[in-house]
């Protein structure tokens, strides 16, 4: 017979569900995705530390889980909500199920629970404390610690490499800011034939300029970006000097390195289907996004920063350029597994701009 066990959120809703996973409790921010694919992707995605994710489509453990797929093998989540977790998947490159999965990295999951009507709660309330208890746990208790909960807010330094590491290539050499990468984006690189060293959320840009790199990446990331002071002054130390490319969280630092600033977002943008709109060429493309967070566009106005792509569903910023350096970001993800590839063309971009400027910045 299977155990039982609660999700309970801070406005005091309750839902029955059963265990799966690792066995224990735990408490976290409940955010919802989208995808309907790549939830082993999303899993392991860094940018989720801390949080609950409670996972839309339906189907999700049907193809299983493999080595291939990881964006990290440290996954950070807290705890995934689902409707019905697969016990028996059917793929050729599987190699364990999503139980066995979260066993193993000590990560409960919740299953049975109507997911539709979380997911509703979200949107209407926004972003909400939860928090995952066995059948025989205090429920009331629960709900009056999570009121007055507050959580880590160290999300990237928790995740970032400890030390610098090279993902060998033959030609352009990129410093990569690892505030929480998905490990795609190194792929990404490597299959343009760039020379990858990954660094330390904390580096500074005396130690990239020392590098004499071509480029440098900033990464996806979970948290709050205005804590991330250390980033700030990074990007400030190279703008100009070194041509860069900011994904997610580096496009948020990007903004407020520029003088803009960001928010909180109700319940942010997460999902493999988000369509946004390129200004320059009006083509609409599909992404994949995960922040909560949010430049502010009325902010952009007075930098040396031109907005360039924005979401057609909600009119957010999703693109910056700056006015006359080589400097660029986008706040989803170009580097999506298994996708959509419709932003991809980006890493081209990326290459073209550090090839237009060798030898034209002071990179060193």
């Amino acid at each position: 017979m299977r155990k039982q066990r609660f999700l309970v959120l801070e406005d005091g809703t309750i839902f029955k569900g059963y265990r799966f996973g690792s066995e224990k409790e735990t408490e976290g921010e409940i955010v919802f995705n989208t995808a309907m694919t790549g939830y082993q992707e999303t899993l392991s995605d860094p940018s989720y530390t801390g949080q609950i994710i409670t996972f839309t489509y339906p189907l999700i453990g049907n193809y299983g889980i493999n080595r291939d797929d990881y964006e990290t093998l440290n996954p950070s989540l807290k705890g995934m909500v689902v409707r019905e977790a697969c016990e028996l998947p059917s793929n050729f490159r599987n190699m364990a199920s999503l139980d066995e999965t979260l066993k193993n990295y000590d990560i409960p999951g919740i299953d049975g629970v109507d997911t539709r009507k979380l997911t509703r709660i979200i949107r209407q309330h926004g972003v909400l404390k939860a928090a995952f208890v066995n059948e025989e746990a205090d429920v009331e208790a629960t709900i009056a610690s999570l009121k007055t909960a507050e959580f880590p807010t160290d999300e990237v330094a928790q995740v970032s490499t400890k030390t610098a590491y090279v993902s060998t290539g033959n030609d352009l050499r990129v410093v990569l800011i690892d505030f929480g990468k998905k490990e795609n984006i190194v792929r990404e690189l490597n299959l343009r034939g760039c020379d990858v060293t990954v660094m330390p959320w904390n580096t500074t840009a005396e130690e990239i300029l020392r590098l004499r790199p071509d480029g440098v990446m900033l990464s996806n990331g979970p948290g709050n970006p205005e804590v991330v002071q250390e980033g700030i002054q990074m990007i400030n130390g190279i703008l100009g000097k070194i041509p860069f490319f900011g994904i997610c969280l580096g496009h948020q630092l990007f903004a407020l390195a520029c003088g803009a600033s960001t928010f909180k977002m109700k319940f942010g943008h997460r999902g493999a289907n988000h369509p946004v709109k390129n200004l320059a060429t009006g083509k609409i493309e599909i992404t994949s996004q995960n922040h909560g967070y949010s430049v502010d566009p009325e902010t952009v106005k007075d930098t040396d920063l031109v907005i360039t792509h924005v979401a057609l569903n909600d009119g957010t910023v999703e693109g910056l350029r700056h006015k006359e350096l080589p400097a660029f970001s986008v706040q989803y993800h170009p580097e999506a597994s298994p996708g959509p590839h419709d932003p991809n063309y980006l890493f081209d971009d990326f290459i073209q701009m550090m090839n237009e400027n060798k030898g034209s910045v002071m990179n060193g």
